[in-house]
């Protein structure tokens, strides 16, 4: 069975009800006037308000679909079908019958608070005219009863539809409703599943962030005692193997201070105290210091704090390609940029090393976990990660942030 749309069925009611009403009025006219013709009480006076009252009720098909946009016309129309009503009614007490028309359409016409004045006037006007102007012809049983029964009927009918509409929204309301609730239910499910989904996320991105931060520390830590101890044992004097040591017990309290504050998930140390230029400039101070390699770091543009997280991923990206340099390129020169260009922030380290294929497979040597780690933080804050190397030819690592203020 194929169901009917509600806004279909009302305006098909709208294109109906304006002529039902005014056939209902032509129609109780009419008898009221076949009526009164038997009677011998039809006069042309009488003809001619009969035909103007017919005529004028036609104006409800037209203005029916816009009484609401037109509410003084429809209160003009009802004027008008009172008064003519009135007329009659003072003519011949029939077309009492007639004047009850005025209750239906009184119904239909305005809304609820402003029928009852016009069904006031209804049952009002007719019999003030006939009072004042009417005659002393005794009125019919059936128009008497026309006049009575048919409105309440009619009143008792409009009460019942809209009590059955009522009912109708009640229970469509509770259908909406139950199905609220059960969209609520779903919509709480969803929620449970994105919730763990997210938590589960959470865990991954948190053990990425801490295998970076145990390989940008305790590996590159470790790393570097390793090379510190075997450069002691190749000392060939008492001073170069105690110059070592000490490096060695440098790296190792350096090592275990960037291991707890990495347990914490805290900044690098070098940035806690210090603004990022200073603490990239000390950075390569150790890296000399350590190494034999000749690295310079150079800041351009007008420094300003930036995001924490920014400035740990430019501090990483930096200590890592300057690990990379030392340990696997030979490198004999490396050279770190710093330059804060309006709304982005550039770093830029380039070494003079052996070079290699970026796209031929990962080494052994951990070289390829810490270009990963790299690509990974530079990509968390939105930055832009490059790489450029060729066998011979040394390497250049291309970093690119938005800079956004640490007080934004």
């Amino acid at each position: 069975m194929m169901g009917v749309v509600p806004g279909a069925v009302h305006a098909r009611g709208e294109r109906l009800a304006g002529p039902l009403f005014a056939a209902i009025g032509i129609v109780a006219l009419a008898v009221c006037t076949i009526w009164a013709a038997t009677g011998g009480h039809v006069g042309s006076v009488t003809l001619v308000v009969a035909g103007l009252s017919a005529a004028w009720l036609l104006l409800l098909v037209p203005l029916f679909p816009r009484r609401e946009q037109h509410p003084w016309l429809a209160v003009g129309f009802f004027a008008g079908l009172l008064a003519g009503a009135a007329a009659l009614t003072t003519l011949d007490t029939t077309y009492t019958a007639f004047a009850s028309v005025g209750y239906p359409i009184a119904f239909v016409l305005f809304a609820a608070r402003w029928s009852i004045f016009a069904v006031t006037a209804t049952a009002v006007v007719p019999l003030l005219a006939k009072g004042i102007w009417g005659t002393d012809t005794p009125t019919p049983a059936w128009v008497f009863v026309a006049s009575v029964v048919g409105p309440m009927l009619y009143a008792a009918w409009f009460v019942g539809a809209e009590n059955d509409k009522r009912r109708r929204a009640n229970a469509a309301l509770a259908e909406a409703n139950a199905r609220l609730e059960t969209a609520l239910e779903e919509n709480a499910g969803l929620h449970a599943q994105l919730l763990t989904q997210a938590r589960e996320a959470g865990v991954h991105d948190e053990r990425q962030r801490m295998a970076r931060e145990i390989h940008d520390t305790l590996a590159q830590g470790l790393t570097g005692i390793v090379t510190q101890l075997q450069a002691a044992d190749r000392a060939s004097s008492a001073e170069s193997r105690q110059r070592h040591l000490a490096q060695v017990h440098t790296l190792a309290k350096d090592s275990l201070t960037e291991a707890r504050r990495a347990v914490q998930a805290l900044r690098p140390e070098p940035l806690t105290d210090s603004r990022l230029p200073d603490a990239l400039a000390e950075l390569v101070r150790r890296v000399t210091d350590t190494s034999c390699v000749a690295v310079t770091a150079e800041t351009s543009g007008e420094p300003v704090p930036l995001l924490p997280e920014l400035e740990v991923t430019l501090y990483r990206v930096a200590q890592e390609a300057l690990a990379n340099a030392e340990k696997h390129a030979r490198a004999s020169r490396i050279a770190v940029s710093l330059t804060y260009a309006g709304d982005v922030v550039l770093l830029d380290v380039r070494d003079d090393g052996t070079g290699f294929d970026p796209a031929a497979p990962a080494r052994g040597d951990g070289t390829g976990f810490g270009l990963q780690a790299m690509r990974q933080r530079v990509r968390r804050v939105a930055g832009t990660f490059t790489l450029e190397s060729a066998p011979g030819e040394g390497t250049a690592v291309n970093v690119q942030l938005p800079a956004i203020p640490a007080d934004r």
